[in-house]
């Protein structure tokens, strides 16, 4: 694996990919800068906090102030591609890449796949199949929505991911009150508030999976199918995620062929891609699509299962490197991978967990992590990304034993189980 001293990257907030971004490079001997707020939910972790060569104290969500500062950084320690530390930067890291000449995603297309009207717009022109959709600012736009969609529906932000606010209505006044939630609410995710922007769209019916994948050189690459496990409706939470999905040799290829396509519409041309579609009746939908690695360490468990080091392939794509250079594909550690989120509905404060041991000694598992401490708030609803306590990532030699683990898992950890005996 050749080292690449010469090059230096840029990525703005090491979290999620990002942190297996900044990991990649620096194992490649390539240059690292993090452009960060390093405050509240945005800091740079601590355990690279002294091996890049600076870390960029910025506001991240300012565009012009991120620019200055990038300017200033360029001129001394040149850079040689930026990246997105996750999905909220894409635009952000469009832009500078542009602003310093480097190879980079369109801004323009960054607009479709970070604001969820252009992407459906976008999708939808492309003649994909699509589910029906209006945006909508205010109350009086939810009856003309309603009536576009038809009920069951989904609203969700335009903006917003971790499933924040996502929720299925059935009828106008869950709708409505659906809508005033997301609209007044205060949460601040990233430095970035709630705004009244929202999607009304069709409800999908079918299971959902993400694709993992990546565009170098021209070619549009699938390197896994991700089964995502959902909390209950009416919200849709990702509790777990499990690759590659159990799914029959024609369904993979129209997912494969669907996935082509959006690529293709929202006219992502660099780097790796996380779609998220369902699979219904009259085919694949999408959901979303994101010019960026999968969350919640799918990019991991895509290489425990695949060998494809996603982190790798996004560093030779912007850096022009040969991706076998950089150490891109490996080996597979085994058939399938997957991670299972704790999660303790109707709790609102962790006093203590048991049976962690137990299940980190089950066969197969990996990791097996709770990131609370005794006293912690608990987010009580299984809603959206905050219900997640911790988490433990797993292989197994096929689908059915992995679900199988997951669920032996998912028994032996217990989160307050004197509360648990109280009921």
């Amino acid at each position: 694996m050749t080292k690449h001293s010469d090059r230096r990257i840029l990525v703005i907030e090491a979290l999620s990919g990002g942190v297996l971004l900044v990991e990649a490079a620096l194992d490649l001997g390539i240059g690292v800068v993090v452009a960060s707020a390093d405050t509240e939910d945005r800091v740079m972790p601590a355990h690279l906090r002294d091996r890049i060569d600076e870390l960029v104290t910025v506001e991240t969500n300012d565009l012009p102030a991120l620019l200055a500062a990038v300017r200033e950084l360029h001129q001394r320690l040149p850079l040689s591609a930026v990246f997105p530390g996750c999905d909220v930067y894409v635009p952000n890291a469009a832009h500078l890449a542009a602003e310093l000449g480097l190879t980079g995603l369109d801004v323009r297309t960054v607009e479709q796949v970070r604001d969820k009207t252009r992407m459906r717009e976008a999708v939808e022109a492309a003649g994909l199949r699509s589910p029906r959709f209006l945006e909508v600012s205010s109350d009086e736009h939810l009856p003309k929505a309603a009536e576009h969609t038809g009920f069951p529906c989904v609203v969700k932000p335009v903006d917003q991911s971790g499933s924040l606010h996502v929720s299925v209505v059935h009828d106008l006044e869950q709708l409505t009150a659906a809508y005033r939630r997301l609209s007044t609410d205060d949460f601040v995710d990233l430095g970035r508030p709630m705004i009244e922007r929202a999607l009304v769209e069709e409800y999908l019916d079918g299971p959902e999976y993400s694709v993992e994948g990546y565009v170098l050189d021209g070619t549009t690459t699938v390197v896994a199918v991700t089964e995502k496990l959902l909390a209950p409706e009416p919200y849709f939470a990702e509790i777990g995620h499990q690759l590659p999905a159990a799914l029959s040799a024609e369904a993979s290829a129209a997912i494969e062929e669907y996935v082509q396509g959006v690529v293709r519409a929202v006219n992502l041309t660099v780097g790796p891609f996380h779609c998220e579609l369902r699979l219904t009746a009259q085919g694949p939908a999408l959901v979303e699509i994101g010019a960026r690695m999968g969350g919640d360490r799918i990019a991991e468990l895509a290489q425990l299962a695949t060998g494809v080091s996603l982190p790798r392939v996004w560093l030779a794509g912007l850096l022009g490197l040969d991706p076998r250079e950089t150490g891109a594909f490996g080996e597979p550690v085994a058939a399938v991978a997957g991670i299972h989120f704790f999660t303790a509905p109707g709790e609102t404060r962790f006093d203590r967990a048991t049976g962690l041991d137990t299940a980190a000694a089950l066969p197969g598992v990996r990791e097996v992590r709770l990131d609370l401490a005794p006293g912690d708030p608990i987010h009580p609803h299984l809603d959206d990304f905050r219900c997640r306590l911790g988490q433990a990532v797993f292989t197994a030699d096929s689908p059915a034993a992995a679900t199988a683990l997951r669920g032996a898992v998912d028994a032996a950890v217990r989160i307050n189980p004197q509360a648990e005996e109280e009921r």
